[in-house]
């Protein structure tokens, strides 16, 4: 831990926590008190649906985080350098101080041959391999979203390519942020509570507390409908959907409060229920995403 920086703030509310955090850290940065932290970002297999998601953050947004707060090493997404010069500069990392960020699940099936992230030195680099090379070696690996957490969809029935998610693979701890996809205020949030304070407090599932300790279901807007047994028993129903299906009963963090896209609106808020995406065994275990049979 930060000496310089030996307790966490505990007046801040839900939705403040992670801008406080990363300005906190950029403050901190500024004044030399601590180091901008190398972050290697890898695009498993999986849609880029998170690498999406962070370039979509506001308040903290994503040029406060690649300017301020970190050096971007590697993201296939947005790096300029591609082939073996990227390869290059990946694994040129081994040995030295970095933060490992992952998205997206692991394929097993044939050494990891379904999924290739590049060629370095000539022959073909999978993603097992990669994970495998640096993950043991990072200061911190990060699963962002669900599948690099627990293989979510990219592992779901019939999972030709035997994917799973990257604790799996690593002899280590993975402080995991799932979600599809993972906000972006859950990782900058998470990025700046390392480099200030280090490893944040987790629950049983390795996932930081602050962000993922209450139930949707306890903060809902729309549960005095569920307390008073007033539920939709259609889709447009501006009322509790627990009976239509809703995960949020099962489903800890905290959509409600934070909201999407520039905190705008959130599933439930769009009259859709929730689907458990943040849960482990998504998809799988959270189906039917929708019951159709209210009685």
């Amino acid at each position: 831990m930060n000496q310089t920086f030996n307790s966490c703030p505990n007046f801040l509310t839900r939705l403040e926590t992670a801008s406080v955090l990363v300005h906190k850290a950029i403050d901190a940065v500024k004044q030399e008190n601590i180091s901008k932290r190398n972050l290697i970002w890898l695009e498993l297999t999986g849609c880029s649906g998170n690498i999406i998601s962070l370039l979509d953050g506001a308040n903290p947004d994503f040029k406060s985080l690649a300017s301020q707060m970190v050096n971007f090493i590697y993201d296939n997404s947005l790096m300029v350098a591609e082939g073996e010069a990227a390869m290059e500069r990946l694994f040129g990392m081994t040995g030295g101080d970095y933060i490992l960020a992952v998205e997206g699940a692991v394929s097993t099936k044939d050494n990891g041959l379904y999924n290739i992230i590049g060629r370095w030195k000539g022959q073909p680099v999978t993603a097992y391999e990669a994970i495998k090379k640096l993950g043991e070696q990072a200061s911190y690996v990060i699963a962002v979203g669900t599948c690099a957490s627990d293989g979510g969809i990219s592992a779901a029935r019939p999972n030709p390519a035997e994917c799973v998610g990257i604790q799996s693979l690593l002899d280590r701890k993975v402080i995991k942020l799932p979600g599809c996809p993972c906000h972006p205020d859950w990782f900058m949030g998470t990025l700046a509570y390392l480099m200030l304070f280090g490893e944040p407090e987790l629950d049983v599932r390795q996932r930081p507390l602050m962000f993922y300790s209450t139930l949707i279901h306890d903060i809902c807007p729309r549960r005095p409908y569920f307390d008073q047994g007033i539920f939709a028993s259609k889709l447009g129903e501006k009322t509790c959907m627990f009976k239509l299906g809703c995960r949020g009963p099962v489903t800890r963090v905290d959509c409600p409060i934070r909201k999407w896209n520039d905190r705008v609106n959130w599933p439930i808020g769009d009259n859709s229920p929730c689907i458990g995406c943040a849960m482990f065994g998504f998809p799988d275990k959270m189906e039917p995403f929708i019951s159709f049979d209210t009685t």
